[in-house]
């Protein structure tokens, strides 16, 4: 089923050219049937590839999805064009001033993993969002930075900073495996890592609203999610395209970053291999299917 989006955006010429199915808005609404309404509040500071990177995984459900786009409105984006910002975001305010609700939100990561959370610039509205998302959207995906800050607003686990920043194809442990959310994963698969910082692995596995749904000996928790399966964690970055890290290091190397090394697990005869999309997918379907469609209420403005 295709995902929904603006006619003029920029991914939609590559995602058709990939064979994605994608449906503009006009088409969508001849249609006899809801869509899910899922919002993207998008951290990254390249946010054209993040778009990317996500509608591609969103498109493989059987779902028909329609997309809002967020950003900040406390921090504007430099490394995204304010023509696109424009053209197809919406800040927080705005979808709150139009009375917005929303299936699911995907909260992304973000390059801040190294300042404290109240050195953010945007960290309050941050906050505002995650509360207000506790009533005004049905179950919530955080990724990365944006996992490890929503821990520690909604449950006081602390961020752990690491030595250096951990990169690269990690294999993970499914744990649960009766779960919805990790249904017809194999017992082991690889994601990527891309982070400066980590979680108190212990305090999260004391608290007793979170479930750990898959991990890496070495890494810790990668999959976490709340009892009520209205918040899910993930403390890697599924979504990452095959040369995503490779950008990153190449990145990282050109601005003289000490703490930094070669993805490990990534590279086979010195080009990186793409060995997570399949389990990554996997992910974003049973989210969108057991998660939100299956629970969330017909009527979206119901949900509370």
């Amino acid at each position: 089923m295709p995902v929904i989006i603006p006619r003029e955006l920029p991914a939609k010429a590559q995602l058709e050219k990939e064979n994605i199915f994608v449906m503009t808005e006009g088409r969508a609404k001849t249609q006899e049937i809801r869509p899910l309404s899922i919002g993207i509040l998008n951290l990254m500071p390249n946010k054209e590839e993040t778009e990317l990177e996500l509608l591609r995984l969103i498109s493989n459900t059987p779902l028909q999805v329609e997309i809002t786009l967020l950003q900040t409105g406390s921090y504007q984006a430099t490394h995204t064009a304010e023509g696109h910002l424009n053209s197809f975001y919406l800040t927080f305010e705005q979808a709150v001033k139009d009375g917005r609700k929303f299936d699911g939100l995907i909260i992304t990561g973000a390059p801040v993993e190294q300042m404290e959370f109240e050195e953010v610039k945007y960290w309050d509205e941050l906050v505002s969002i995650m509360e207000w998302a506790q009533s005004n959207v049905f179950s919530t995906l955080y990724i990365c930075w944006g996992a490890i800050a929503a821990l520690h607003y909604f449950y006081g686990i602390k961020k752990v900073s690491l030595d250096k920043k951990l990169s690269g194809i990690y294999r993970h442990h499914t744990l649960k495996r009766s779960n919805p959310l990790v249904r017809n994963f194999d017992e082991y698969f690889n994601a990527p890592h891309s982070r400066h910082s980590g979680i108190d692995v212990k305090a999260t596995k004391k608290e007793k609203d979170l479930i750990i749904l898959a991990e890496n000996e070495e890494v810790g928790p990668y999959l976490i999610i709340s009892k009520d399966r209205r918040k899910v964690f993930v403390l890697g970055h599924g979504e990452y395209d095959k040369y995503t890290l490779d950008n990153e290091y190449k990145r990282d190397m050109a601005l003289g970053r000490e703490d930094v090394e070669k993805p490990i697990n990534y590279y086979e005869n010195g080009q990186p291999v793409l060995s997570w999309r399949a389990h990554s997918s996997l992910l974003m379907s049973n989210w969108l299917n057991y998660y939100v469609y299956q629970e969330t209420p017909y009527d979206i403005k119901t949900i509370k």
